[in-house]
């Protein structure tokens, strides 16, 4: 049975599980959920995601939600096909590579959601963005790239030389502030732009850079 992901097929961490499942070379069902008529806020739904957000997965009745464990599970359970060790199995390389997924959960994530949600969620929901609170959130991420660019200019990847669950987590929210969103954060950290640029011309993402 083929794995099905729930979710709408624009929705930013419905396309990252969509780009591990052909980083690992799954095949996959994208099963459409009508978020903007808020399908996804259903009892029916809630039943497999009690949070109510896109997506989950079924792997031929196995139920999973939250993006970054269905990555995990995928490039676990896949480990022998398409890209190799995007969870390292060594301890050492494994902690290395909690650690740099740490990174972005803390260092990433926060800043680049806040910022997606001012210009493009507010205006979906016909508000207008808090400026003082972007301003913010936009000067944070760029103290945090800085530390960054140091890290890059040691390694290739976040976790070493050899890409990970921890470099392509970054793709989803990285794509629209920095391009979407046209937030020139780039050129002043070359390290981050080389890193940036190699991920982002993945075919895997290529493929669902637009739509899972």
């Amino acid at each position: 049975m083929v794995l099905k992901i729930h979710g709408h097929a624009v929705a930013p961490l419905v396309r990252l599980v969509a780009e591990v499942c052909r980083e690992k070379e799954v095949p996959y069902e994208l099963v459409n959920v009508e978020v903007y008529k808020g399908e996804h806020k259903t009892p029916a739904f809630r039943e497999f995601q009690p949070f109510g957000q896109v997506p989950y997965i079924d792997d031929d009745g196995f139920i999973l939600y939250e993006s970054r464990a269905i990555c995990r599970y995928i490039a676990k359970k896949y480990a022998s096909q398409g890209t190799p060790d995007l969870v390292p199995r060594d301890p050492k390389a494994e902690a290395i590579f909690e650690q740099a997924v740490s990174i972005e959960t803390s260092n990433f994530y926060p800043f680049a959601l806040g910022i997606t949600t001012e210009k493009i969620i507010k205006k979906h929901r016909g508000l207008e963005p808090n400026e003082a609170r972007l301003s913010d959130l936009v000067n944070n991420l760029k103290a945090k790239l800085d530390v960054y660019d140091v890290i890059l200019g040691k390694q290739e990847y976040l976790a070493g030389g050899s890409i990970t669950l921890a470099d392509l987590f970054h793709l989803p929210y990285g794509t629209i502030v920095f391009e979407e969103l046209g937030y020139d954060l780039l050129e002043d950290r070359p390290n981050v732009a080389r890193w940036w640029k190699d991920i982002t011309a993945r075919p895997s993402w290529l493929a669902v850079k637009v739509e899972a």
